[in-house]
């Protein structure tokens, strides 16, 4: 293939995530960015936070060039769960800021490595830990596009935002009455399967 750049299509990825997951906050009040919406406690602001942390050490500490930004998830008195949440303390401005500093420390770790650069993990598992930037990269796709995922839902629960970005929702065509006709069609067949 003449003129393909592996990295550059890695980044394209990772970037159309990112931005995707910063889409589903745009708009929303304190309350709606950190309120639990699922009974495990799935919130918006938390999944920034999340990811953010991911990034920081699989395209960072990973490769022996950890983020300058506080990890306070690693303090030895953290919640277990204190990436999946923003404090008191941290308004949505600081989490957003914090996952746009650590897009462009990661972006340097990706210019400065070649993808068969290997870097250890070392929270896998004994044996498995070694990776290659390549890998660290199709992980980091994965985990920002699930997470994404996951904010599309609970957007569309918050306030019936759905699709993939601003100005490409990627949704078939329709209005209200279209949705929600749909839904309709398939509960009832959602109800004739269970009832068999």
């Amino acid at each position: 293939m003449t003129g393909w750049a592996p990295k550059a299509e890695l980044l394209r990825y990772l970037q159309a995530g990112r931005e995707a997951l910063l889409w589903k906050t745009e708009g929303l009040g304190e309350y709606d960015l950190r309120r639990p919406m699922t009974p495990t406690g799935t919130n918006l602001l938390g999944l920034v936070k999340h990811v953010a942390a991911c990034e920081m050490g699989y395209l960072g500490a990973v490769f022996g060039r950890p983020a300058d930004e506080p990890q306070p998830w690693f303090a030895e008195d953290a919640d277990p769960q204190a990436d999946l949440f923003a404090t008191a303390d941290e308004s949505p401005a600081d989490v957003v800021a914090l996952y746009r500093r650590v897009w462009a420390h990661s972006d340097a770790t990706v210019e400065a490595l070649e993808l068969d650069a290997v870097g250890r993990v070392p929270w896998w598992a004994e044996g498995g830990q070694e990776i290659t930037l390549h890998r660290a990269l199709v992980h980091m796709i994965a985990e920002t596009h699930r997470h994404a995922g996951h904010a599309d839902i609970l957007r569309e629960r918050i306030d019936g935002t759905a699709g993939l970005r601003d100005g490409n929702d990627n949704m078939p065509p329709g209005d209200e009455t279209h949705r929600r006709e749909y839904h309709d069609r398939l509960e009832t067949l959602a109800r004739e399967a269970g009832g068999r």
